[in-house]
């Protein structure tokens, strides 16, 4: 199981970058913006880079994520995740499966879960030992507005029956994180929201905006 320092810090904003929101040369004042408003976790999604960009950028904003305390998750790549020494992974439904990412990362890394709004794929994903569940999407997405829709009544179900932390995902903002984390959300993760905004003052502020919330 994973480290319990490390299950507990799966709290509270967790921001995401995308390649289109925070390219290349905005990548880093971005992110290190969204860390200063109080994001605990940072996802470093980028699936069009090279993978020397990629595994160049990771190794930053791995070194920037541990200068604020705070995790850093790398998107659909246990590889590049074990390579830049992060502290996990995140993987979808068709990414390689759990057990997989488990034998690269090793016991004390975490791994989370893609399981969109389907009970049955968040149970499946619990039994092999994922450490974090992210359901969603709850809200109209422009960053993924193909991702299939979720009730937030799934969302209430799964931080009832799992002893997991639980990320909400999907069109979160300021406004309607609330009701995400009144459903029991351990976790709101936030793309559009703060890395839509040019600014990195105005990312500061939309990341301490959803801070505030827990």
């Amino acid at each position: 199981m994973t480290a319990p320092h490390q299950l507990l810090a799966v709290h509270g904003l967790y921001a995401i970058t995308d390649p289109h929101l925070t390219p290349d040369d905005r990548l880093l004042p971005a992110a290190e913006a969204a860390l200063f408003g109080g994001a605990r976790l940072l996802q470093y999604r980028d699936k069009t880079a090279s993978q020397d960009q990629r595994r160049r950028r990771a190794s930053q904003l791995r070194g920037l994520c541990h200068e604020y305390d705070a995790l850093f998750i790398v998107n659909d790549d246990p590889v590049l995740a074990a390579e830049v020494g992060a502290d996990g992974v995140h993987i979808g439904q068709s990414d390689g499966g759990i057990a997989a990412a488990r034998a690269l990362l090793g016991d004390q890394r975490i791994i989370g879960v893609t399981c969109h709004g389907d009970l049955a794929l968040a149970r499946s994903a619990a039994d092999a030992g994922a450490d974090y569940l992210a359901m969603g999407r709850f809200f109209a997405s422009r960053t993924k507005p193909q991702a299939p829709p979720a009730a937030i009544t799934s969302l209430e179900q799964a931080c009832r029956e799992f002893h997991l932390p639980v990320v909400a995902i999907g069109g979160v903002n300021a406004d309607n994180a609330p009701q995400l984390i009144q459903a029991g959300a351990a976790s709101v993760a936030v793309i559009e929201a703060l890395f839509g905004h040019s600014d990195p003052a105005d990312i500061e502020a939309a990341a301490r905006r959803i801070s505030a919330l827990f």
